[in-house]
């Protein structure tokens, strides 16, 4: 592919994702306040940071792999893309804990299956998505722990609380 396809390919998919896991996110601050999370979960205000050098580094990662026409890896890129938007919406909008770790859960396994994909057409885009698999392990672990404040007894299902 020539180069001004594959960056519009690269940033156009990670923008999108951005956008739309932005949307879902919209209560983030609130809602994340409000958790019972352990010790090591990091302050609000690192998500920022982190999340616009991972996006940069897939948007970089995907201008790589479509200048190969990398088509397996570009495929797994673009679905886990989609659960990456979609995770905000089930952890911040629906409040769904159960659901949002079903939803990471599913992009460990894509984003996983990314680096391999990536790495056999192009070692540097396949070592560029090394870092978001480990913040979604991360991100993995922390949606599992985290829960409800101190309160009257919770539903059935494992919602978040409302902020």
């Amino acid at each position: 592919m020539r180069p001004a396809p594959s960056a519009v390919l690269g940033a156009g998919g990670s923008l999108a994702a951005a956008a739309v896991g932005g949307l879902g996110a919209r209560r983030a601050g609130p809602v994340y306040a409000a958790l019972a999370k352990p010790a090591w979960a990091p302050p609000a205000e690192a998500f920022g940071p982190v999340w616009t050098a991972l996006y940069g580094a897939m948007a970089v990662a995907a201008y790589r792999l479509a200048r190969r026409s990398a088509r397996v890896a570009l495929g797994l890129h673009a679905a886990q893309l989609a659960l990456n938007a979609a995770w905000p919406l089930a952890f911040f909008s629906a409040r769904d804990k159960r659901l949002s770790l079903s939803v990471i859960v599913a992009l460990d396994l894509l984003v996983g299956a990314e680096v391999v994909a990536a790495a056999r057409e192009d070692a540097v885009a396949g070592s560029l998505l090394v870092p978001y698999l480990a913040w979604c392990l991360f991100a993995t672990a922390l949606n599992a722990a985290v829960g409800r404040p101190p309160g009257p007894p919770s539903r059935p299902r494992a919602r978040l609380p409302r902020g």
